[in-house]
Order: structure tokens, then sequence, then C-alpha cells
């Protein structure tokens, strides 16, 4: 009974608390708010029907006139499919030609530009640098094509086809080419017949590194245009159908387009493309020294200012002894602002404004040094160091049936015809490394040794796919 009466007083005392509380606490409280402030009762009844706002583009947006077949008819009939033909599989050794060792056939595909109407095509150095035949098909007929030259330090090449009358591609400028510009890309990927693609301008003057030559010149168009294998060497052009670039790469993981794509800026071609077919090699010119980014960690490890507003130039890292550099009176951290009064504010602009010259040009360069500008006057030089243009001299002998010429490794083999060379199945675009066991440079002594000896002949060689190909024979 005690405990009964001890619940029931503690609930009853507990109800009349919170009775206290309530009103001398909460509702005291609410009251207060009330006064300090005024309260808007909110409305959910419905005024109108929402409707919104849609704004018609204008007839005249340029998104609504964006129209890329007068572009792409124009470029087409300019562009040809291309076969590398090589002979390729394991690699090679004596014993492989004493037990008739033999490699397959291959063939690797690309694209080309119709440059002239007389016949000469634009390709990728890497569509045919492995080849021993090539191969163009135009207008559903195959040429067979003469290899001009090539440039390893701009992956261009120069093919003719024995044909007139042909619809050469109108050329454009790279120069005047914007950042965000409509392009089409235009080739032969997968095999494919004039295939075309639409992007934009991404950026100029790109470096990726691709170019695999001692002295490469890489300022790249780089473009969302899709660009796949068999694209290489084919054409990007603006929306006036006008060459602007040859296509040569993509930055691809998988091997097929991921969105990156790139291509030589016609400007660099027109020169590449006129030297070789006049030359037969590119009048390369040389400065007589090295640059680099101008920013601000190459600043700091030059001891140059870093507190500048903007880093404009490029940095002169590395001079060669008695160059045209250092002969102009130029030295290590200078900054080039200009050459020939055209702004150069990286590498790659740098190494397009070269490319541009020949040996025995004269450019003037404008620089910064402790703070000031400076002007002077430099002349341009090729490989050798002299003003000279660079000629190919090239060997010919009735005996081998064969053209010659002097490379870096050896002595190169090509235009074999009937003669020794085509007997003992020396294949085209071979170079000769070594005759019995000593090695050879000059054609002459190649021409002398196969008109004279007899004998045993042992000959170590690279096919024009790089791989290694010793050849044994008897002459008589």
């Amino acid at each position: 009974m005690n405990t009964l009466k001890t619940i029931v007083i503690g609930f009853l005392a507990g109800i009349a608390g919170a009775y206290v509380f309530f009103t001398y606490e909460i509702k005291e409280s609410t009251m207060t708010s009330s006064e300090g402030g005024q309260y808007n009762t909110a409305s959910y009844k419905t005024t109108g029907t929402y409707r919104p706002t849609i704004v018609n583009p204008s007839k005249n947006s340029s998104l609504d006139n964006i129209d890329f077949s007068t572009a792409a008819q124009m470029a087409i009939p300019s562009v040809v499919y291309i076969n590398s033909i090589s002979q390729s599989g394991a690699s090679y050794s004596y014993w492989d030609m004493l037990f008739n060792g033999r490699s397959q056939t291959q063939v690797s595909s690309g694209s080309g530009v119709i440059f002239t109407n007389d016949g000469y095509i634009v390709t990728n150095n890497h569509v045919v640098e492995s080849a021993e035949k090539i191969q163009v098909i135009y207008n559903k007929k195959a040429y067979t094509a003469e290899l001009i030259g090539t440039d390893p330090s701009t992956d261009l090449a120069v093919l003719k086809i024995n044909e007139t009358n042909l619809p050469a591609i109108t050329l454009g400028s790279s120069t005047n080419l914007l950042v965000g510009e409509w392009v089409l890309a235009v080739g032969n990927p997968f095999s494919l017949s004039s295939t075309v693609t639409a992007g934009i301008v991404s950026a100029k003057g790109r470096r990726i590194n691709i170019v695999d030559d001692k002295f490469p010149i890489e300022s790249f168009i780089q473009t969302d245009a899709a660009i796949n294998p068999g694209n290489s060497g084919g054409a990007l052009v603006n929306k006036n159908g006008e060459l602007i670039g040859i296509n040569t790469a993509i930055l691809s993981r998988t091997g097929s387009y991921t969105g990156y794509a790139f291509a030589v800026p016609i400007d660099i071609a027109k020169k590449v493309v006129g030297d070789l077919v006049k030359y037969g090699v590119v009048q390369k010119p040389f400065f007589g020294g090295k640059v680099v980014e101008y920013d601000f960690q190459n600043a700091e490890k030059y001891n140059l200012k870093t507190n500048v507003k903007e880093f404009n130039g490029v940095l002169l890292a590395e001079l060669d002894r008695q160059g045209p550099a250092m002969e102009a009176g130029l030295k290590l951290g200078d900054i080039i602002v200009k050459m020939s009064d055209v702004d150069i504010n990286s590498k790659s602009e740098f190494e397009e404004e070269l490319s541009h010259h020949s040996p025995g040009d004269k450019i003037n360069v404008l620089y910064l040094r402790g703070g000031k500008m400076n002007t002077t006057e430099l002349v341009l030089v090729n490989r050798d160091g002299e003003t000279s243009l660079i000629k190919r001299k090239f060997y010919s002998d009735a005996t081998l049936g064969a053209t010659l010429e002097a490379v870096e490794y050896g002595v190169k083999v090509f235009k074999i015809t009937d003669g020794l060379f085509r007997k003992i199945e020396i294949p085209e675009n071979y170079t000769i490394v070594s005759i019995n066991r000593q090695r050879v440079k000059d054609p002459q002594e190649v021409i002398e040794f196969f008109n004279k000896y007899k004998g045993r002949v042992i000959i170590y060689g690279v096919t024009s796919a790089k791989q290694e190909l010793p050849l044994s024979f008897y002459l008589q």
C-alpha cells in the first residue's frame, strides 16, 4: 500500500512540474519572440500556371550555319591510300640464308595528300620508312610510287607517281590558324576510303616527344577530330577545304583515337616538301645552341629574376663552340624574345620559326640580358657547320644494277634493276654495313669491290624495316 501511494504521488508531481515549466518557460519564450519580430503567413495558393522562359536561338547563329560538305568535297579527291610493302619476320642469321630461311610479306597502310597535279604526294615518314615497295591507290587504280625523300625530324615524306592532271589540294596557312577553329581530318583509317571527321583546333605548338630523330621539330596542331590508324599522312583541312596540316599521331593507350590527335602544320610541311623535291634532302638550319622553356623553375636554375610579371621568351641553355649563336655574341642565360620579328614564347615556336629558314639565311634575334633588351644578327649553318646547302650524292652502276648513297651507318642500296644485286636478292632500301667483316661508308668502294672481287662474299646489313639481314654468296 505504501509503495502504491509513493508511485501515485510521484506521477502527480511530475505532471504538475511539466505544467509549470510549460506555462512559465515555453509559453513566455514564444510570446517574447512574437513581440520581437513579425511573421508573414505562407500562402500555397496557386496564382497561375508556371511557364518556363524559352529563348529560341538566333537564325543567324554560327552553329546553325555549320556545313562541312563543301570542305569535304574539296579535300576528299586529294587524299590517297598508301600501301607500304616490306619483308618481315623473325630475325635473320647466316644459317637462315643457308637453309633458305624466308620472311613473309608485310603490308601496312596509311594516307597521303596530293600536293601537286604532276604526282607529288606527301605522307608521314613512319608510314613508308620500312617499305621496300610503295603503292599508291588513287581513283581505284594502283600506282608504284617512287620515294623522293624523307625527313624524320618532322615525320614527313614525299612520294612521286607517274600521273598528271591530279587534283592537288588547296594549301592554307597554319600560322593564321586560331584555337577553336573547326577542322576536318580526311584519311583512310581501317582500309575505309575517304573518311571525314570533324573537330576543333585544341592547341597549337604542341610538343609530345614522339619524333625519333636527333634534331626533332615538334610544333604540332592538336585537334579533337577523330584520327585513327590509317589516317596517318592524311589531310587536316579548315572549313574552306584548305590544307592546314598533315595528320601524324594520336595519344592513346589503346592504339585508337581517344580524344587527342596531332598534325604537322602546313607552313612547316611546305618548306620540307619543297626541299625534298628540289634537293632530295631538307635544308635544315642550325642555330648553334639549344633553348629551354623560360619559366619560374628554369629562371631559378640560371639565377635569373623570378619576380617578373610574365615569362616571355625562351632561355638559351646550351651553346656550340664556334657556332652561329656564340659568334653573334649570345650567352648562356640569354632570353630570346623574337626571331626575324616573330614573337618566341616557347621551344616549339622557336623550332617552328627556325624550320622556315635554310642554311645561309641571316636572322635578327631580340634577346633580354640583365634586364636590358639587345639585338644581334646571326647566320644559320647546315649540319656540317657551313652556310652552303646540302646536296645528296648518288652513285649508279650498271653491273650492280642499283643506285647507292652514303648514309649514317653505311651504304644504302635502292632503285634495284636487272643486275648483280637483284641476282643475289638484296632487297630494296637495304643498307650495307660491312663486306667480309670490313665496314663500308663510301658507295664508290662498294662499286669497286663488286667489279673486281672473286670468291666468297659475306655481307652484313639491315633491311628497311631495321632488321639484320646477312647475305652469303660466291662471286665468279
